[in-house]
């Protein structure tokens, strides 16, 4: 009889790690910034159809890097929590650090578990507040732990040169022209140094602006908006036209 091959939990651990940070990295990066009037969503993606960033409820948005099945199964799940507890006690009662906690949980629990192979995913929960101060942004690693952000946050296959790009050049009070050019500056950025064009076909934008009067303040970016937005943030104005595609 064979003695089974002995693996240490410290070096299951890692090696678990080690295969969700290498999913993680395949996947295009994505930037979540904070502005004057709220917090900005910015992302690479060819696709129309697989969104990166969602509405979770009111004034909460959801960001994922990682394989898509995946995180769509945490942004369904979140979606259900929210309208359950908004539903059974108040929609005041619906947070970004109570939904933060919940996929902290769920990913903690796969991760740690042995019967199943950890989630590629890396998530971002944002909440915009009544003022830049109520703003709540935070980013949840494969582990589940939760990393309490401020100001800017990258995620995805260059997140560290990105986050690094941002936190010298982001500042409070930026417009949302020029949080969008900081993040496709970011984004455009390789890991040898050199930079590349993307074009607004490829980038998907969506924002929670604090100054909408309707209760849900997530909204899409696309189209002649988006054009406009670039084109004010390359020539340093401020320029935000109106919103085109909401959700």
């Amino acid at each position: 009889m064979s003695t089974p091959f002995y693996v240490s939990p410290q070096q299951a651990m890692a090696d678990r790690a080690e295969y969700a940070r290498k999913g993680i990295a395949r996947g295009r990066s994505l930037v979540v910034l904070q502005f004057a009037d709220g917090i900005v969503f910015v992302g690479e993606n060819p696709s129309r159809a697989l969104h990166k960033f969602s509405e979770i409820y009111d004034r909460i948005g959801f960001a994922a890097a990682g394989k898509y099945n995946e995180y769509e199964n945490l942004r369904i799940g979140g979606v259900r929590y929210a309208d359950l507890r908004g539903y059974t006690y108040d929609r005041d009662d619906v947070t970004a650090r109570g939904l933060a906690n919940v996929y902290a949980q769920t990913l903690g629990t796969i991760f740690s578990s042995a019967a199943e192979k950890p989630y590629e995913v890396e998530l971002v929960v944002a909440e915009v507040g009544e003022t830049p101060e109520g703003d709540q942004i935070y980013r949840l690693p494969h582990d589940g732990s939760i990393v309490d952000e401020h100001g800017s946050v990258a995620v995805g296959g260059n997140a560290e040169q990105i986050s690094s790009y941002l936190d010298q050049r982001h500042r409070e009070g930026m417009t949302l022209a020029e949080a969008l050019k900081l993040a496709v500056q970011a984004l455009s950025r390789d890991t040898n140094g050199s930079e590349r064009e993307i074009p607004a076909e490829r980038l998907e934008v969506a924002v929670l602006d604090r100054t909408r009067p309707q209760k849900r303040k997530f909204r899409r970016i696309s189209g002649g908006q988006l054009s406009r937005l670039l084109d004010a943030g390359a020539a340093g104005g401020d320029e935000e036209g109106t919103s085109e595609d909401a959700e």
